[in-house]
Parts: structure tokens; C-alpha cells; sequence
């Protein structure tokens, strides 16, 4: 019989029938001694509590990839593999003042909306997330801070879980893994029948699919692929809210999905006084190039109330942390005020996941899921490519202007596994060739990539707990004991960067793509905000890998240069009565001799509304203009060339 089916302990005769005859059915056995210690945990717990193993190895998957993540509570509160939640240990937690976002979002050209700070208590998780901590312990007999920090524990306290639910529907403790769809449901911890649905469909299809990677604290794990059809007539006992999905609603059809619509209203007398989006006909008048990557800084609750706040602002989609639900607050065809640059909100969409930067929370498998099917639906659907210049976070949005810089967003922030993502968005991060290729994309080993960065606890010397990250970090010299590069953009005043969590000066994200400037031993030197940047890239552990591609170098006869946060037209393009939006460059200097990788050349547009009705000269329309642009990765931000101020030219050295 294959190992895969007797987990290396022999079977009874009747066991080993079924599970030769029933697709989907384990045979309850306990653990070899020999196994990897967090595998031997899963199996113990699994026969412990008469789980299927591959049931539990399953939700676990799905909730944490089998990570620990340090003991830290996840975005919505949840602990360890199997995201054991516990509102009362963040609840009542704000972020941090020191890794607070900007107080404000630029609403258009000139306009501005406040935020709105939100009491403490309207930011618990989603009553369906709470408390899965005390029920694991009542049932398991540890406390709550073992089951925090304690793996074995942890996985021992949600396979106690998923039996109870099981008994909880009147099902049997079956080693047939088909017949636990009601209670691997019922784990979403959502009242909502779609997205209990959704949970449990990705679960199984993990367990089709199979699994096998090393955990975040060094475990090697395995699921073994079974195939396997679920009996999704359990989630009938479950008695769960029904919801109808409108017709236009804009989601993939697997994915749970609700319409929570962000209202288009005026405020006042004057049509210029309005809220909380832009209406337009995208793609028809303008396409769409971009999908920004946000995270809430609230709760699911707050933020998607802020969204039907008619005085606040909207972004297209809020992905809930607890099961990965999408709510859809505005059409794509419309603009939402999200990005803080009315030049990339008029060409992107908006998506915000529920969760907080710099608290060192992580965000759970289930969000990443449900965002990385939303985007590859979108990008499909409306031609955008899947990669790291058009699939950015907010904090590679450029600032519109110089003044505008120092205020942009950082968010998803260094704690965002990009390079999982493009997995996910079925992207990997794109690689090949040697050095002499003259590209290098950023792409750290995220469990065991931990930069020391300060300030998550609202301190700004205060250590943050050592976490996992995207980022790599950027010296003016091959020595980690060298000044970290310089952004003058952030630090206007001569201030050197620093290692606090919210200050990306010195600050390069997996997937993004720089010219290589020179190698020297273990360090790399990248061009990045017009000067040489190095980082720590060791053969052994590499944290970046050689890629082709297009730079843009300034042409011949120009000393420098200037950079640019929007692709807007020249003066001539504009009709008559229509206010001119000025072109002017950003603080920063694109020298002689510097190269710059390409993300593509784009048209000058202008998308004009500045009123309810359309009722100004202009309004409505989309204004373009004979004048080109590169788009470059400038810094930790795309910006923007003119065309006719460099050569396009195939990166080899």
C-alpha cells in the first residue's frame, strides 16, 4: 500500500480497504517517531481528535501555510498554523501614531478629503472570527497564551475545533476527508454562506493539489495530493445568511462576493462639493494600467462603512483578512479616490485588505487567495500585465508633486509577501540570465528575510518583532555598517533615512526590477533615486536574481534630467476654458550616465471632472496630448520621463 495512504504505520485490514476503495478517505494512525516534529504534530492531533490528516493539514494551509509567524496575531487576530483567533488581544489596538498613514488622500487635482479616525471599538474583527481561542482551550485543557505561542498546541486546539464542528452537524468522525465540508465551512469563522463555501472549496482543492514547503521556523511539511470530492451538502446544516449576488457585480464567480456600493452624491449647493468617486467609462474613454494594493488600516467593519461614507473616500474592493470575502463598493468602469495621485487613480483600480503595516500582524493565506483570483480575474479581463510595474502597492505610487511626496501612502508596507503573491497570481517573479543581462529583480527568501526595522509599537527606536519581509535595504556602500541610501523626496532637510517601519527611503520590494550599477563580492549596487544603492546579495542567499529588459538612459548632451509623479499633456492639448494642469518635475535628478529600468512607455492623458454633473467646461473627458512617457523604477516608486529625454535601450552591460 503507498505510504502516502498508511502515513508509515500499518493498517487494520477493513482500514486499508477503504482506503484503497474510498477516494478522499485517511485511515486514522498515529505518527512515526521518525517524521519531521511540526508534521508528527499535525498527524498527532489529526488522530487525537479522529480528524482526517489531510483535513487538518488543509485548513492549516489555508490559514497560515503552516507558519508560525513568531507568535504574532495575524490582521484579524488569529494565532499560529490554524489562526486560533482571539479579538481581545487586539481589538482595542489602533495603529501606532509613529506608523500612522498620512492624515489625508488627494481627492483630485486640489481637492482633499479628511480621514476620519474611527473609535477603537468598531475595529474588533468580524463577530464570525472571534474567540476560536477560548473554545480550543476549553477543549483542549492549555491556556490561551500557550495555544498563542505553542505550535503543537495551536494545531492540537484547531484539530479539536474541526471535531467539534464535525459532531456539532451531526456527522460521523469519518476517516473519509469527502464528508468534512460542513465543518472545514464552518472553520471560516463567516456567517455568510458564500464565503464559508469559498473557504472550504480552497481548502479542498489544497488537499487536491497537495503542498510541501518549509515552514517560517525551518519544519519541513507535506500534504500528499488526494484526490477528493467533497460532500457539500453539509453546508446546508450550517444555516447560514444567503446573499444574491447582483448581476455586474465584478468578481470572479468562485469567489465570495458581495455589493456594499460607495455612493456618488452631492454635498452641498455647489457641484464641486461632492463624494466619495469620480464617475467615468473606463476602458472605453481611458484604459486601465494599474492595480494598486492597499491595506485598510481598520477593521473590515470601519473600513467598509468609510467606503458608503458619502464625505469620505472610495476604492473599488475591501478583502476581508478572516476568510478572504470581496466587497465591491465601485464599478471599474469609475474612479476611485485611493492612490493619493489623480493620475494613477484615474488610470487603476483600487483594493484595500483589511489589516494594519506596522503592527507586525501578518495577512492570512485566505486574503491572499481571494485577492490574487480578484486580480487575475481584472487584469485578464481589462489587459493589465501581471507584474510588479502595473500590480504595485500604494507605496509605489508616486507623490503628484514634490509638495506631495513626504505625504504618500506606504502601504501594504515591507510585511506584504509579493513574491507569494505572484505565485498565487500563477506570475512568479520573472528571472534569467547573468549579470551581463545588466537587471536585477528583488526577490529576498521572505520567512528568513528579517530587516530590523523600529517603530511598530508607536516608538520610533523601539525594535519591531523580527518578521518576515519583501524588503531589502540600501546602503551608499557594499557594508551594512554604511549610511542607509538617501531620499530627498522624504527627507528634504539633509535628515538621513532610517530603519523606521513607515520610512522606505532606503527601501527596495520583491518583483521590483532595477539596472544594475555595479557588483562588488556579496553586494549589489542598483540605481535607484539618482544614486548608487547597494544591498546585501550573497551567492549563498541570494536576495535578488539577474533578469533582462529595457532601461532608459538620459540622451547624449543632457547632464540630467527630470523625473515626474503623473503623465499628464503639454499646455497646447487642452480646449479652450479648461485650467491647464501644470507639468512639473519632482525634487529628484535623473543624472548623465544613470540607467533606469522600463516598465513601458504610456501616452499623456488627463481624465478633467471637478464637478457632480459635469456641469464645468471640460468635465468628463479624457484629455490627451502628443507628449510620450517611460515609466521607470525610480526609487521605490514608479515615476515618469519624457520620452524625448532618453534612449530606450536593452539593459546588457
Amino acid at each position: 500500500m503507498p505510504p502516502s495512504l498508511t502515513r508509515g504505520v500499518a493498517l487494520t485490514t477493513g482500514a486499508a480497504l477503504a482506503a484503497l476503495l474510498v477516494p478522499g478517505f485517511t485511515a486514522y494512525a498515529r505518527p512515526s517517531a521518525a517524521t519531521d516534529g511540526r508534521q508528527h504534530a499535525y498527524a498527532e492531533a489529526a488522530a487525537s481528535h479522529h480528524v482526517p490528516e489531510a483535513v487538518l493539514l488543509g485548513v492549516s494551509y489555508l490559514e497560515s501555510r503552516w507558519d508560525t509567524n513568531g507568535g504574532l496575531p495575524s490582521t484579524s487576530a488569529g494565532f499560529g498554523p490554524m489562526h486560533l483567533t482571539d479579538a481581545t488581544s487586539v481589538a482595542s489596538m489602533p495603529p501606532p501614531a509613529a506608523a500612522r498613514e498620512a492624515d489625508t488622500h488627494v481627492r483630485g487635482d486640489g481637492g482633499r478629503a479628511p480621514l476620519v479616525a474611527m473609535p477603537d471599538g468598531d475595529d474588533a474583527p468580524p463577530a464570525g472570527a472571534a474567540q476560536t481561542l477560548d473554545a480550543a482551550a476549553a477543549l483542549t485543557g492549555p491556556g490561551k497564551a500557550t495555544l498563542r505561542r505553542d505550535p503543537a498546541a495551536n494545531i492540537n486546539g484547531g484539530a479539536a475545533l474541526l471535531a467539534t464542528y464535525q459532531r456539532d452537524l451531526g456527522a460521523p468522525l469519518t476517516g473519509d476527508v469527502s464528508q468534512w465540508y460542513g465543518a472545514v465551512a464552518r472553520y471560516a469563522g463567516t456567517a455568510d454562506r458564500d464565503g464559508a463555501a469559498a473557504f472550504a472549496d480552497e481548502v479542498f482543492a489544497t488537499i487536491r493539489s497537495g503542498a510541501d514547503r518549509v515552514t517560517d521556523d525551518g519544519h519541513h511539511v507535506r500534504l500528499t495530493a488526494t484526490p477528493v470530492t467533497p460532500d457539500r451538502w453539509w453546508l446546508d446544516r450550517l444555516g447560514l445568511r444567503r446573499t444574491v449576488r447582483p448581476s455586474g457585480l465584478e468578481c470572479p464567480s468562485d469567489l465570495s462576493c458581495e455589493w456594499l456600493p460607495a455612493p456618488y452624491q452631492q454635498l452641498s449647493a455647489d457641484p464641486g462639493d461632492y463624494g466619495n468617486h469620480d464617475l467615468s467609462d473606463r476602458p472605453r474613454n481611458q484604459s486601465i494600467d494599474y492595480i494598486v494594493i492597499h491595506d485598510t488600516e481598520e477593521s473590515w467593519a470601519t473600513a467598509v462603512r468609510l467606503a458608503q461614507d458619502p464625505t469620505y473616500v472610495a476604492w473599488h474592493y475591501t478583502v476581508r483578512s478572516a476568510d478572504g470575502h470581496v466587497a465591491q463598493h465601485v464599478p471599474t468602469r469609475d474612479v476611485g479616490w485611493h492612490a493619493g495621485n489623480w493620475y494613477a487613480n484615474a488610470k487603476s483600480i483600487g483594493i484595500e485588505h483589511e489589516g494594519f503595516a506596522a503592527q507586525g500582524s501578518w495577512y492570512t493565506e485566505a486574503m491572499y487567495r481571494a485577492s490574487a483570483k480578484l486580480v487575475r480575474y481584472l487584469a485578464t479581463r481589462l489587459g493589465i500585465p501581471l507584474d510588479r510595474q502595473h500590480i504595485i502597492g500604494h507605496d509605489n505610487v508616486p507623490g503628484s508633486t514634490a509638495a506631495s511626496v513626504a505625504a504618500m501612502h506606504w502601504d501594504p508596507g515591507p510585511y506584504w509577501d509579493w513574491g507569494h503573491y505572484f505565485d498565487l497570481l500563477r506570475a512568479p517573479l520573472r528571472s534569467g540570465g547573468t549579470a551581463r543581462g545588466g537587471l536585477v529583480v528583488i526577490d529576498p527568501y521572505y520567512a528568513g528575510n528579517t530587516p530590523a526595522f523600529t517603530g511598530c509599537s508607536g516608538t520610533a527606536t523601539d525594535p519591531c518583532p523580527p518578521h518576515g519581509s519583501s524588503a531589502v535595504i540600501l546602503h551608499t556602500a557594499p557594508s551594512e555598517t554604511a549610511p542607509l541610501a538617501a531620499d530627498v523626496g522624504l527627507h528634504p532637510n539633509g535628515e538621513p533615512s532610517t530603519m523606521v517601519i513607515s520610512d522606505h527611503a532606503a527601501r527596495a520590494s520583491a518583483g521590483q526590477v532595477y539596472a544594475l550599477a555595479d557588483v562588488r563580492g556579496d553586494w549589489t549596487a542598483i540605481w535607484y533615486l539618482g544614486q548608487e544603492a547597494w544591498f546585501h546579495n550573497p551567492v549563498s542567499a541570494p536576495t535578488a536574481r539577474w533578469t533582462t529588459g529595457l532601461v532608459a538612459t538620459p540622451r547624449a548632451g543632457r547632464a540630467t534630467i527630470p523625473v515626474y509623479g503623473r503623465a499628464y499633456p503639454e499646455p497646447a492639448a487642452y480646449p479652450a476654458g479648461v485650467p491647464v494642469q501644470p507639468i512639473v518635475p519632482l525634487q529628484y535628478t535623473f543624472p548623465a550616465a544613470q540607467r533606469y529600468a522600463v516598465g513601458g512607455i504610456v501616452s499623456s492623458e488627463y481624465y478633467r471632472t471637478t464637478t457632480f454633473d459635469g456641469s464645468r467646461p471640460g468635465d468628463w473627458t479624457v484629455i490627451r496630448g502628443a507628449l510620450r512617457y517611460v515609466q521607470i523604477q525610480f526609487g521605490h516608486r514608479v515615476m515618469f520621463v519624457d520620452l524625448a529625454d532618453v534612449d530606450v535601450l536593452p539593459a546588457r552591460r
